[in-house]
């Protein structure tokens, strides 16, 4: 990393580093979809260097083991071979978060009652559990979602809440936390939830040094935008993190910068120079970066025309969009829709 984490004083503690030590379980199978695995592992594994190299833990924050049904090899959706490092028959303590893993073939979850008996023993033990992707149908069969708000791989959650009426299934959710379970959406939104962690557990100021290092949004935009290339410069600032927050959800309306400026009740030359010297990028920028976002999900994973998703993104008509696009992706919207369309990655069959 290239900017070490200075931690509030209080972190420097010796009652606190021991504290802070959270041990993560990460169950995975034959056929599991490895991003749903290494993304979250990366993200404790980048907050584990952050902590030694300041000096706030002389030892990992984040110990991580690896559980499968017999410790060994195990094959990937992706044919890639990964090490278990302990049967997750054995562990019965000493986890703080435990993460269930998504995969391509849901049903390979849903036909191991000897798993499903275990996470249902472990749960009352940990004081995260969470899924990445499809791995909410493991703790939905589990029966540990009843009655929760969840999420899952996009593609997925008309069979999730048609096969679990008692859950309540919010598709376009990047991840929701409900009590201390939590649930992601599609594959690398598990990176999005481990920031969300490592944020709650540190402050935001290490999450977004492991997020930029990732190259990844700290909060990103846009629904569950599976193609989110761009880090905004998060803010600091309270009043400021809420204002991109609205920004976001309001990409319809006016969002000039005098009318930015009077929401935070400011003339618009402090505001812009504010948001500058906050942010790294002007609040133009950022409006139209946030609505190429929109527009990019839109235009992967829904059937809505150019038209209508010009319009749903907030650029008023489709010649502002393909000059946006042209400008910041070089590529028109039409032809990222063929790149990057709505076919089910899942379900793409042999020509």
């Amino acid at each position: 990393m290239t900017t070490p984490f200075v931690p509030p004083s209080d972190h420097r503690s010796p009652q606190v580093r021991v504290t802070k030590i959270r041990p993560v379980g990460i169950v995975t199978y034959p056929g599991v979809e490895i991003l749903d695995l290494t993304g979250p592992m990366e993200v404790f594994a980048f907050a584990n260097h952050g902590l030694q190299r300041s000096g706030v833990c002389s030892e990992l924050a984040y110990p991580m083991e690896v559980l499968a049904a017999k410790p060994g090899p195990i094959t990937t959706s992706c044919g890639l071979q990964i090490i278990a490092n302990k049967a997750y028959s054995d562990v019965h303590d000493g986890i703080d978060t435990l993460l269930i893993a998504g995969t391509p073939e849901v049903d390979c979850l849903l036909c191991d009652p000897a798993l499903q008996d275990w996470v249902r023993s472990i749960a009352p033990r940990v004081n995260r559990l969470a899924s990445v992707c499809t791995g909410a149908f493991l703790l939905a069969e589990s029966g540990l979602l009843d009655g929760l708000r969840a999420t899952s791989h996009w593609d997925y959650c008309a069979r999730l809440a048609r096969d679990y009426p008692s859950i309540t299934v919010e598709p376009d959710r990047i991840f929701v936390r409900d009590g201390f379970i939590s649930t992601s959406g599609g594959i690398t939104s598990g990176i999005d939830m481990a920031l969300a962690m490592v944020e709650e557990d540190w402050g935001s100021e290490l999450a977004l040094l492991v997020a930029r290092y990732l190259v990844v949004f700290l909060k990103r935009p846009g629904g569950q935008s599976q193609f989110s290339a761009y880090l905004t410069s998060e803010a600091h600032r309270p009043e400021l993190k809420d204002l991109q927050a609205w920004i976001m959800m309001h990409l319809t309306e006016d969002l000039r910068v005098e009318t930015l400026a009077e929401r935070m009740c400011m003339s618009p030359r402090n505001f812009a120079r504010f948001f500058l010297t906050e942010t790294g990028m002007t609040p133009a920028k950022f409006v139209e970066m946030a609505r190429i976002d929109a527009a990019r999900h839109y235009l992967g994973s829904t059937k809505l025309t150019i038209e209508a998703v010009a319009e749903k993104s907030g650029f008023v008509d489709t010649e502002r969009m393909r000059r946006a696009f042209i400008r910041h992706l070089n590529v028109n919207p039409q032809s990222y829709r063929d790149r990057f369309g709505s076919a089910n990655p899942y379900s793409i069959k042999a020509a």
